[in-house]
């Protein structure tokens, strides 16, 4: 079994339907990863030791789920120099507004990229995109797959040009 490339760190096991469409995406590019339920509040230790052992262990990207006061993401940004992709929830009682704004206003120096709410597949897609700079077959996946988003969009348009055409 190859080592894994991108480690998954959920903040809780409720994080899972957020990232599953993704986990089928990795499966299907044939991308090795580690997912794990790390919160960064309940059990802190377990954060920072993932987050500073992954570049030795051979992570290359990390994604961090984390919903309501979301500091997960942030807090394996702080440890590692390893790109870290946040991925806030829509949970809560600000329906992930919190989330979103905790991931994304970031202080200086700790980046973390941020996708939408719920985005798991795009955090995955994001951090393969990430993998491809220096991996050709990845490069082609991506291309492949932006072939066919463009060819189903079409097909949506051609279908929905006849029925509304008179």
């Amino acid at each position: 079994m190859k080592k894994p490339k991108i480690l998954i760190l959920m903040g809780s096991d409720s994080d899972l339907s957020v990232m599953e469409e993704g986990l089928v995406f990795l499966r299907n590019m044939e991308v090795e990863y580690k997912i794990d339920i790390s919160s960064a509040h309940r059990n802190p230790d377990k954060t920072v030791q993932y987050a500073k052992k992954a570049r030795k262990e051979g992570i290359e990207v990390i994604i961090a789920v984390a919903g309501m006061a979301a500091h997960l993401p942030g807090v394996v940004a702080s440890h590692t120099t390893l790109p870290v992709i946040g991925v806030p929830t829509s949970g809560g009682a600000l329906k992930g507004v919190d989330a979103l704004l905790s991931i994304v206003q970031m202080p200086k120096g700790i980046p973390v990229a941020t996708v939408g709410l719920d985005a798991g597949k795009n955090a995955v897609i994001l951090a393969c995109t990430i993998l491809s700079i220096k991996d050709d077959t990845m490069v082609n996946k991506l291309e492949t797959m932006k072939k066919d988003l463009k060819k189903e969009n079409e097909e949506k348009a051609a279908k929905m040009r006849k029925i509304l055409t008179h």
